[in-house]
């Protein structure tokens, strides 16, 4: 019964995979997007069922957005280096418990939030096991950390 279980389970799986490659970008999350971000370059939609993730350039900086199969923006994130972090954020970063040797930073990013938000996620790394991103809002304060794999 177990296996019989597992098995449709692991069909379940499969399917919704081999759904998600094939099926075709809903044409609300293309428009959305191309009037959103129109100076994009390379640009590589990524479907997920439930969301849509298209990854691009734009004056040659890296950047992530995010939108419901809806064609709802969810945010966008662009690659950024620490260092080029406000001082504010850093601040914030230096001050708290994991600015230590035991935990090195491993990426960065700006996240870009529906509303004209912004906030900046840090990756911190103490193995190959303990990761945590850490979010960060313009005047330094740690709102919130999340584990991740």
């Amino acid at each position: 019964m177990k296996k019989a279980a597992l098995f449709s389970g692991l069909v379940l799986i499969t399917s919704l995979s081999l759904f998600a490659q094939v099926r075709e970008i809903p044409s609300i999350v293309e428009e959305t997007f191309s009037k959103q971000y129109p100076k994009a370059t390379h640009i590589d939609f990524k479907d997920f069922v439930v969301k849509v993730q298209v990854h691009f350039e734009q004056e040659d900086e890296k950047y992530m957005a995010t939108y419901t199969n809806k064609g709802l923006w969810r945010g966008t994130e662009k690659e950024w280096e620490f260092d080029k972090l406000p001082g504010d954020v850093k601040d914030g970063f230096n001050k708290s418990k994991y600015a230590t040797d035991d935990w090195e930073v491993s990426e960065t990013a700006v996240l870009y939030l529906p509303g004209g938000s912004e906030q900046y996620r840090v990756l911190v790394k103490k193995n190959d096991v303990q990761k945590k991103y850490l979010f960060f809002n313009t005047e330094g304060r740690l709102l919130r950390t999340a584990v991740t794999l």
